[in-house]
């Protein structure tokens, strides 16, 4: 298979020649149908039946002639959909496709990787997305949400609620830890989906391109902490995030997430055998490994993702990123409001399932 063609970061054809998304397409769709609205502008005749042909043929349109259009447009769309697989399988192959220095590639990413996360998130865990307003619709932004779940679940839904809901289509680039990119298949994947590594000079090239990161800084403390302390949150580390924040001059927007922490119930750990494993835990839930491969699906939990209000950090001095004082306090802010928004959402849901 012959190798992508590989962009600079800051080539503006990559951000000019953006994909639609699937709201994109199907608008697209629609204006392509056989006797859709035209524009006050075309023509009648272009794409419009006569006046007469509707009301001297009202009968045949209703009947046979209404299904053979029903029909053809049925059959155009599968022969559309089946040229569009045809020619992204040729796209494949010969290498005539592009991907940034990250590795990231934007046609895979719409086209397949979302559409394999999509029935997770929108059937399977259900997800009720909340102030999806709060991302900007361009430039970048930093978003840093709670993390929970044993497995990374919460990341991949927060990304396909980016994808999917954001107004103007956007793009999650997400900051995942060392270990994810020494798994096989897991390395291609998450490069290909777009994320890269949790360090400060990525996180900022992204940043100052324009980019929407996301970060999880409680990392293993978060997604592997005991079902009894579900929705408390872990140590933010350091304040890295924030510094990298104000480092790039782009706003801060909290993201709470509720419904991971009971998809994997953990009530034990396997310390041992993990550090054979070489990896940070290996969980024991009510499931799993009880019962084989089965008790490694999740539990279909009801999800909220609550993108809360920005937090500005454009105006402050350069040298405000070498403040430690200023860090802790961002950090404690972003932590608080996060944790607050944890607490007020659990009050609302009705149930873990519904």
């Amino acid at each position: 298979m012959a190798d992508a063609k590989v962009i600079p970061f800051d080539d503006d054809r990559s951000r000019a020649r953006r994909r639609p998304t699937r709201a994109d397409g199907e608008a697209a769709a629609v204006r392509a149908l056989p006797g859709a609205q035209q524009s006050p502008e075309e023509p009648q005749g272009a794409g419009e039946a006569p006046a007469g042909a509707e009301a001297g043929g009202e009968g045949r349109g209703a009947g046979a002639g209404g299904a053979g259009v029903e029909a053809g447009s049925r059959a155009g769309g599968w022969e559309r959909r089946l040229a569009g697989g045809l020619a992204f399988l040729r796209r494949r192959i010969t290498g005539e496709y592009e991907v940034d220095e990250f590795g990231y590639d934007e046609e895979l990413t719409d086209q397949v990787l979302m559409s394999l996360l999509r029935p997770l998130y929108e059937k399977y865990f259900r997800v009720e997305v909340k102030g999806i307003e709060n991302i900007p619709d361009k430039g970048g932004a930093l978003i840093v949400a709670n993390h929970s779940g044993t497995l990374p679940l919460d990341g991949l839904m927060m990304q396909a609620a980016v994808h999917d809901r954001h107004p103007a289509g956007r793009h999650l680039r997400l900051l995942a830890a060392d270990l994810v990119f020494v798994l096989p298949v897991v390395n291609e994947l998450a490069r290909k989906a777009g994320h890269t590594l949790a360090c400060a000079e990525d996180a900022e090239r992204l940043l100052r391109a324009g980019e929407i990161v996301g970060v999880m800084p409680e990392g293993f403390k978060g997604i592997g902490k005991p079902f009894s302390e579900r929705y408390k949150l872990q140590r933010f580390g350091r304040g890295g995030f924030v510094s990298t924040a104000l480092r790039a001059g782009v706003p801060i927007v909290p993201c709470s997430i509720v419904g991971a922490e009971e998809i994997y119930p953990m009530i034990g750990n396997a310390k041992t055998l993990a550090r054979v494993l070489g990896v940070p835990y290996v969980p024991i839930t009510p499931t799993f490994p009880w019962l084989g491969p089965l008790g490694a699906l999740p539990l279909p939990t009801k999800w909220t993702i609550q993108f809360g209000e920005p937090i500005p950090t454009d105006g402050y001095a350069p040298e405000a990123a070498e403040d430690p004082m200023l860090m802790f306090n961002l950090t404690d802010q972003v932590r608080e409001q996060i944790q607050h928004t944890l607490y007020k959402l659990l009050v609302q849901r009705r149930s873990v399932f519904f």
